[in-house]
């Protein structure tokens, strides 16, 4: 399976966003419009739209006054998201993220990133833990866990600082899946405002996407999202720094000991093995 095509792999020319338009008159602010109307993935192309080419077009179109970013986007990669947020936000110009499809996983919290979230009429936002694959122990699994656990908090930072609402509140919402139309995304505080007054981009955003990764494909087949302010949940209370040295100096002293006691256990099979071979 490829990711948001389904069984078929991506196609050369089958590209959809378009990247450093820019729409200028006189007397009036320069806007440049980005398109993002595939996934987010660090090998742009036709597999979708990385950071590398986002921060490419933003050096081409120079200086501007305001950035319109049109997504139709179902997501993917969370830490080419990231840098695709932290490179529009080290941009001068305002940021106007306008969602005239989808914009899912990845694609909703760069849009909620902006200074501007605008839904247009009909579209949605989906937001969702961050997903992973490993392979190993339960080691490793563990460890996997923590990190998606982190990440997702990340992202939910995301959503809190928009909102007003806490993280705690926000991840809650992202482990159930929530879908949102433009309407609900507005009340939630993800977005700004619906919009059906936004000039109508030249290109159409296409359903063509398989969104059947998600629990839900798309907000018809969801539940309607939980209000995060109807949520008892409230952000952890930062750590006691002193206490959290203690611990890690006990914990690095049980390993350590543990330790010792493994090289004394190996030393003496070693010990033995070789008596044995002694006797071969």
């Amino acid at each position: 399976m490829y990711r948001f095509q389904g069984k078929l792999p991506p196609k050369e020319g089958q590209r959809r966003s378009t990247l450093a338009l820019l729409e200028a008159t006189d007397g009036q602010p320069k806007v440049a419009t980005l398109r993002i109307y595939d996934p987010i993935d660090s090998w742009g192309g036709d597999w979708g739209v990385s950071a590398k080419e986002v921060a490419q077009a933003l050096d081409e179109i120079g200086p501007v006054d305001e950035i319109h970013l049109h997504l139709n986007s179902p997501g993917g990669e969370v830490f080419e998201g990231i840098a695709i947020v932290n490179t529009l936000r080290n941009h001068p110009a305002k940021i106007v993220s306008i969602v005239d499809g989808i914009a899912a996983s990845a694609a909703s919290f760069i849009a909620c990133a902006s200074d501007e979230l605008v839904m247009g009429q009909n579209s949605q936002l989906m937001i969702h833990d961050a997903w992973g694959v490993c392979v190993g122990n339960a080691g490793d699994m563990t460890a996997m866990a923590e990190v998606l656990g982190k990440l997702s908090d990340n992202i939910a930072s995301i959503y809190a600082a928009k909102s007003g609402e806490n993280v705690a509140a926000w991840r809650a919402a992202m482990q159930t899946e929530s879908w949102y139309t433009a309407e609900e995304a507005v009340t939630a505080g993800l977005a700004d405002r619906v919009d059906a007054a936004i000039t109508e981009p030249d290109e159409k955003p296409q359903n063509t996407f398989d969104l059947s990764v998600f629990a839900y494909a798309g907000r018809e087949k969801a539940p309607a999202p939980v209000p995060v302010d109807t949520l008892d949940v409230q952000d952890e209370p930062p750590a006691d720094s002193t206490s959290d040295a203690a611990a890690l100096a006990a914990e690095a002293a049980r390993v350590a000991a543990e330790d010792a006691e493994t090289t004394q256990a190996m030393a003496a099979l070693t010990e033995n093995a070789a008596r044995l071979n002694a006797f071969a």
